[in-house]
């Protein structure tokens, strides 16, 4: 079974990167080079985002080089010299990095990193950060509207069999850890990442069993504490076959779980079968097919639901499955570089994000000059130096990170509607200007 790792994860590369970077060598191009990785613009059901998987590129920057496979493949293919192929083997990563923290909520323009780095290098790396970036931010940005719409009640992640691959599930739970979603399904994020892992059971346990009750007394006698599936025939005769059990046989239940039908209406009856019954403290989870606005709906129908257990939407961001990411040369050997393209405007030179609060609440962002002081909070900081990481918050002070900078966003930002307005992030009047003097000296 082939993977990406740390072995070929050099070769994650779109084919003009390489063929570029041997022009370069042989041009002599190797002057120092700054690139931003930003998204253009948010999605129209993305009020902001927030800036996840920055450790994993990291990582994969201090980790980089091509291995002997690689490096044999390319030297079979025509565009590539021996020389070059040569070159390749002995590069690694030197260069610096400047980066929001994870858990930053950003906004359209507004770099989530910059890379400084021998122009060759900084070209080679383009498609494997932003394939790493667009990943973890795309569904930390997705899991945080849900979290949002639980109104504070806990989220669970349910979607690693529909995540895009093995990478993808195992990426998705960090992204949702960073967000705010409060346990995962998938065990290799528990081992891996240390996010904390949590499950039910299936409707084939219960189908494998002679009768409903037997499954559930089954079920209990191994796991004490047990989150019984109810909707396996007929939802509320489950419930209620629960209470009997409770009364006749002392089963005391943590958690069902509704897992089909009309969730809130079922809610409703459930909890007063299992009050009925005493069974005051056996929460209610419920699933199935449930997204940010299904459960912002529930909340507001006052369903007695404690947990939501979110899966395929959340994984796949099914509103909006891809950011407009772009990772874009705006310095080239100490001048600043731009294009002329149409509605997709570079500002150039080495930036810094300013964030504006206001009472405690985030106002506005600028996008300026990395040598301007225009008050404010700066966002990007250094994470890289000669290719070797800085210290970097750990997973959980990322995700604290998040809870409290989402906090400080305007209520209409953090809201599921598209905000009105918008949050402001605008680049500053030096910024500005110095984009449209290099686009003057180039229509000259």
């Amino acid at each position: 079974m082939a993977w990406v790792d740390d072995r070929n994860a050099a070769s994650l590369v779109d084919l003009y990167e390489l063929t570029m970077a041997q022009a370069y060598w042989r041009e002599g191009m190797d002057r120092p080079a700054v690139f931003d990785l930003l998204v253009r613009r948010l999605p129209p059901t993305r009020n902001y985002l927030v800036a996840c998987g920055l450790e994993d590129a990291l990582v994969a920057l201090e980790r980089f080089a091509f291995d002997g496979p690689a490096l044999d493949y390319l030297a079979s293919r025509r565009e590539f010299s021996q020389e070059f192929v040569d070159w390749l083997a002995r590069l690694r990563f030197t260069g610096e990095v400047r980066a929001v923290a994870e858990g930053t909520p950003v906004f359209g323009n507004e770099p989530l990193l910059e890379v400084e780095a021998p122009m060759p290098e900084a070209q080679l790396v383009e498609t494997l950060l932003m394939n790493t970036l667009h990943l973890q931010t795309l569904l930390a940005s997705k899991a945080a509207r849900v979290v949002e719409a639980a109104a504070g009640r806990p989220v669970i992640d349910f979607g690693i069999r529909r995540a895009h691959g093995a990478d993808a599930a195992l990426k998705s739970a960090r992204a949702f850890h960073v967000a705010g979603v409060g346990g995962t399904s998938d065990t290799l994020a528990g081992y891996t990442y240390g996010v904390p892992v949590a499950g039910t059971m299936a409707h084939a346990y219960v189908q494998a069993h002679a009768d409903e009750a037997g499954a559930f007394r089954a079920f209990a006698a191994l796991y004490p504490d047990p989150v019984l599936l109810v909707d396996t025939y007929d939802t509320l005769a489950a419930v209620a076959r629960i209470v009997e059990l409770a009364r006749d046989e002392g089963l005391r239940p943590r958690a069902i779980r509704l897992d089909s039908g009309d969730l809130g209406d079922l809610a409703v009856r459930a909890r007063r079968l299992l009050d009925d019954g005493g069974l005051h403290d056996t929460a209610i989870f419920a699933s199935g097919g449930l997204d940010e606005e299904a459960v912002a709906a529930l909340v507001a129908a006052g369903a007695p639901i404690d947990v939501f257990c979110v899966g395929t939407a959340m994984i796949v961001s099914a509103d909006a499955p891809a950011l407009d990411l772009a990772y874009k040369l705006v310095e080239y050997d100490g001048r600043g570089r731009t294009k002329l393209s149409p509605g997709k405007p570079i500002w150039p030179g080495r930036k810094q994000v300013f964030r504006f609060l206001d009472g405690g609440r985030a106002v506005r962002d600028v996008i300026g000059r990395a040598d301007e002081a225009p008050g404010g909070r700066p966002l990007l900081a250094p994470v890289m130096c000669g290719g070797r990481r800085l210290a970097t918050p750990a997973l959980d002070e990322a995700r604290a990170l998040a809870r409290r900078e989402i906090d400080r966003l305007p209520a209409r930002v953090r809201a599921l509607a598209p905000a009105d307005p918008p949050y402001p992030a605008l680049p500053s009047e030096a910024l500005e200007a110095d984009r449209l003097s290099l686009i003057e000296s180039r229509r000259r």
